[in-house]
């Protein structure tokens, strides 16, 4: 027990205290989202994932099995959801954004500030979180956005977002250098190191920031769905693909803890982009974030114990 309160102290905490931090901030001086939002996607995260992927110790062999558990559980998690949401006979746009608030999640402004906290003795861990980042966003610019607009547009816009997204570009520079072994002048990577040292604690302040106003007015049977698909199910899921590809060490570690992440954010931009049932999905994005602090503190601690 005192290694989950360690656990929840000084990993969690520190990425709370910037959420309220951003919370605090955006409601007293009103940030301009549109421009944090940006500064994140195209700046920031770009930086992080290059810098994260250039110095990588990721092997094939590891590579094959991270790529491998993440094809088999996201594959798990659109089946189970297509059937729930059936089941209980979601319309369409609900239908839609509950898959996408189950499925997606929040791997960059959250999990990569946690995974840096989790493995910061350990580099693997972290770059096996970037690798899992990059799948997010194909996941997100893909299934997650074909999902919203193909409710009542065609999903070819879909494909124009993803090839707009500079992490991938900055993930394949940085695999390329790596995979070549070129070495970068100091004049490019300094600044380029020293961006990506910021991200941590601007992507948590702005996940605060895009918290600040949202409101819980009832909870529903989709939100009750959405929240234990994503902070229990997926984890769940994770542990048992774990067990059957027999993974293990910091490889099963980084990837269970990537399966606990809250909902991501994109899920809600798409819900309100698209009129998919906007405030539910933010509620989901809120709550998930929320109660992550005790699944994800959870998640960490069983995988000291189980890995």
């Amino acid at each position: 027990m005192e290694v989950f309160f360690l656990i929840l102290i000084n990993v969690i905490l520190p990425v709370f205290t910037l959420i309220g931090a951003g919370v605090f901030l955006h409601r007293k001086f009103q940030f301009d989202m549109n421009t944090l939002s940006k500064l994140n996607n195209y700046f920031l995260m770009p930086c992080v994932s290059f810098v994260n992927i250039y110095q990588t110790n990721v092997g094939g062999k590891t590579l094959v099995h991270v790529l491998s558990f993440l094809l088999i559980q996201c594959s798990s998690l659109m089946l189970i959801t297509a059937v729930i949401s059936k089941a209980a006979k979601f319309e369409n746009g609900l239908s839609s954004t509950f898959k996408n608030s189950v499925v997606l999640n929040n791997s960059g402004n959250f999990g990569l500030p946690v995974s840096q906290l989790v493995f910061q003795h350990s580099p693997l861990g972290a770059s096996i979180q970037i690798v899992v980042m990059i799948f997010q966003n194909l996941l997100t610019y893909t299934y997650g956005l074909i999902n919203s607009v193909s409710v009542d547009q065609s999903g070819i816009i879909a494909i124009k977002k993803f090839l707009k997204n500079p992490v991938i570009y900055a993930f394949l520079l940085g695999l390329i250098l790596h995979t070549l072994h070129i070495k970068l002048p100091d004049f490019l990577w300094t600044p380029i190191s020293n961006t990506s040292d910021a991200f941590l604690a601007v992507a948590l302040v702005t996940l605060g920031a895009q918290s600040a106003y949202i409101k819980i007015s009832k909870f529903s049977l989709p939100l009750f769905l959405s929240l234990f698909g994503r902070l229990i199910l997926s984890p769940a899921i994770a542990l048992l693909i774990i067990f059957l590809l027999k993974l293990d060490g910091t490889t099963a570690q980084a990837l269970f803890i990537a399966s606990s992440f809250p909902t991501s954010r994109n899920s809600a931009l798409f819900a309100l982009e698209y009129g998919n049932h906007p405030e539910y999905a933010a509620q989901v994005v809120l709550l998930s974030t929320l109660l992550s602090m005790i699944t994800v503190t959870t998640v960490v601690f069983l995988s000291t114990i189980l890995f």
